[in-house]
Formats: C-alpha cells, structure tokens, sequence
C-alpha cells in the first residue's frame, strides 16, 4: 500500500480525523454508481446500514459522506483503520493506493493536536470540603440522597417550546403520569451545558423524545443531543429514541433518525393515538 507510515495509528484514529479533502476525494472514487467495482452503496452494506437506509441515502447530493458521518455517529468504534480494512475488502486499491498518504497526514495531525494540552496549574480552593459539580443538577435533586430520575428526557429547540408545553399537559398532568425532564423547566443554571446534558441523557433518563423541526435541524444543541444518545444505543436495539413530528416541515427529515419509527402528530387520521402511543413507549421498562 503505497506511502504507508508505520509509525501513525490508525487502528484507533476516530473518523472525525478525516478533513474534507480526504472524505470529498473519497466521494468522488465511490459516488458514481459502477457495475464493476464497489462504490458507495457496497461501503453502507459493509458497515451495517440496512436496504431501507441505503434507499434513502441515494437521494443525498454526496451519499458517501453521508454514509460516513452516520457511521461515526452511530458507532463508537469507526476508525479509520476499520474504513482502510473495508476498502481492502472491497478490492478498492485503487483507493488506497491515492489517498493512504493523505490518510497518513490527517490522522497524524488529529494525534499532533490531540495531544497539546493546555497547562494545568493547582487548583487553589478555600472551600472545603467541596461539592461534586453533578450533585444538585435539577430541581428535585437532593445534594444527600438518590438524584433525581426521569422516563425521558425532552430534546427540543426554543421555538418549538409551546408544544412542549403541551407533552406536559398530556403526559405529566394526567393518568399517565409520566416524568419528563425538560432542560429550561428542569436543569439548575451554574453548570456547563454539555456536561448537564450528558449526564441527565446517560444516567437519569430511561429515554429521549427528539422534537423534530426545521427549527431542530439548524440546532447545535438538539445536535449534540442526538448524536449523545444514538452513540449510547447502536441501531436503537433499545428504542431508546423516539422522534416526534409536530408541524409540517420544508427541509427533509434528518437522515441520522430515518431508521426510526417516529411518532407524527401531522397526520389527523392517527391523532386521536398519538398520546397513547408516546406514553406507552415511554413507559416500557
């Protein structure tokens, strides 16, 4: 394999360490639809995605991209070393014999700046003895007993907050009785936002309801928070998400959650079971 280094790992390298020059000479080798060689559609078979996802991944501009950025999303493990191995397996040599030094190059930056640290001074503290910073995140926490829990956690954008209000009304104010756990109600202020919402996601909440709008798309939060959560359950063996589809939308549904079946408040005909079916779900153990 042409200009391979021995000294940089691969094996570990993370696929967020690919920049674009790589991934966009990438979708040029493997966006055109070949009958003799593996493109595109062999790379999202190899590492899981099903015949439905790949049917929707056809309608993207640049599929192979998009088939990267799922992968790395939903798996933990997608290296770049796995990528390399597919591609060998793929027989497209022709690809690694053009991109493996740029390869090299990007993986060996990702590791040169991974690695500067900033410099650590002691900390210098007249309070003692101190408070674990996660103790005490919402309103019912109690600093010296068992944190407080939720069914699910809501991931919502402001401008949706109105129908928030109402799974309130319908699923905590009524027989369901439900416990959600919405961040501008819920969260103490004080603390940093990504931890907050890490540790509520993970470790207090059963599940995650994503409110899903063109406001939702153009969201870095509602972002960090899906991607969070599907990083925490591989293909959603645990219907650990469920999207939830209020309004009318202009932009395409998220590609990241099409392989999950959501819940659509657009349609009148199903209405009538909307909040039926969401509080079943949420209640499932």
């Amino acid at each position: 394999m042409a200009c391979a280094d021995p000294d940089v790992d691969l094996g570990t390298a993370p696929l967020t360490a690919l920049n674009v020059t790589v991934r966009t000479r990438l979708g040029l080798f493997l966006n055109p639809r070949n009958t003799v060689a593996a493109d595109w559609t062999a790379l999202a078979e190899e590492v899981g995605f099903t015949y439905l996802e790949i049917k929707n991944f056809e309608a993207r501009q640049n599929p192979t991209a998009v088939v990267l950025d799922e992968w790395q999303a939903r798996c933990r493990d997608a290296t770049v070393g796995k990528l390399l191995v597919i591609l060998e397996k793929l027989e497209r040599n022709d690809i690694l014999e053009d991109l493996r030094c740029a390869i090299d190059e990007d993986v060996r930056k990702y590791r040169e700046k991974a690695a500067e640290r900033p410099l650590q001074v002691q900390l210098v503290d007249s309070c003692v003895p101190r408070i674990p910073e996660r103790i005490g995140l919402t309103l019912e926490d109690d600093p010296d007993g068992v944190p407080e829990l939720f069914d699910a956690f809501i991931c919502y954008c402001q401008s949706d907050i109105e129908f928030v209000h109402e799974m309130i009304r319908e699923l905590e104010q009524t027989n369901c009785k439900l416990k959600l756990c919405v961040f501008d109600r819920d969260v103490l202020p004080g603390s940093c936002v990504w931890t907050i919402t890490s540790e509520l996601i993970e470790k207090r909440c059963r599940r995650m309801v994503v409110v899903i709008s063109d406001e939702y798309l153009n969201s870095d939060a509602c972002d960090f928070q899906t991607k969070f959560a599907l990083s925490l359950c591989p293909g959603a063996q645990r219907k650990r998400l469920i999207p939830v589809v209020y309004k009318s939308m202009k932009k395409p549904f998220p590609s990241i959650l099409r392989f999950l079946t959501a819940c659509d408040y657009t349609r009148p005909c199903t209405q009538a079971w909307f909040w039926g079916r969401l509080a079943k779900v949420l209640s499932l153990p």
